[in-house]
């Protein structure tokens, strides 16, 4: 896989999904890894295809688009001070969300290896936990080692 840049942010407050996702890609975009067509891409997949994962009495947002909207790999982590709905990705409800990851990728390839890796370590609650908790110094590091064997 590309290297990823990643970043991160706590306590973030959103209203709604779509406050959320306009962040992610305004916050991407300042930094220039992601094109000006981002965050239309970004609303359309997940009015689509949405991204909000029920696991065993926690959730996860995963919000992202086509690579063709990246200048470069990027992952975004954020803590949120209050849940925010989000759509389910199984059905057409929606669930609260303290936690969103959205992931930026260059190549199709690395999006799939990306989200079936970050899927299979969400599955550990600890893991979640971890993210959800840890000081903010310690989760870059953390998810490097656990989702980049870094």
């Amino acid at each position: 896989m590309n290297k990823f840049q990643l970043f991160f942010e706590n306590n973030l407050k959103f209203d709604n999904e779509l406050e959320a996702l306009t962040y992610i890609s305004e916050q991407l975009q300042q930094k220039g890894i992601v094109k000006k067509s981002h965050l239309k891409a970004l609303i359309e997949r997940e009015a689509l295809f949405p991204t909000g994962i029920a696991f065993d009495g926690y959730a996860v947002a995963i919000p992202h688009c086509d690579a063709k909207h990246a200048n470069t790999p990027a992952i975004f982590i954020i803590r949120t001070q209050f849940p925010v709905s989000f759509n389910r990705a199984d059905d057409d409800s929606n669930i609260d969300i303290s936690l969103i990851i959205s992931l930026v990728v260059t190549s199709p390839e690395d999006q799939i290896e990306l989200l079936k890796t970050l899927f299979s370590n969400l599955q550990h609650k600890d893991f979640y936990q971890f993210l959800l908790n840890a000081p903010q110094n310690e989760i870059v590091d953390h998810f490097n080692n656990v989702i980049f064997n870094q």
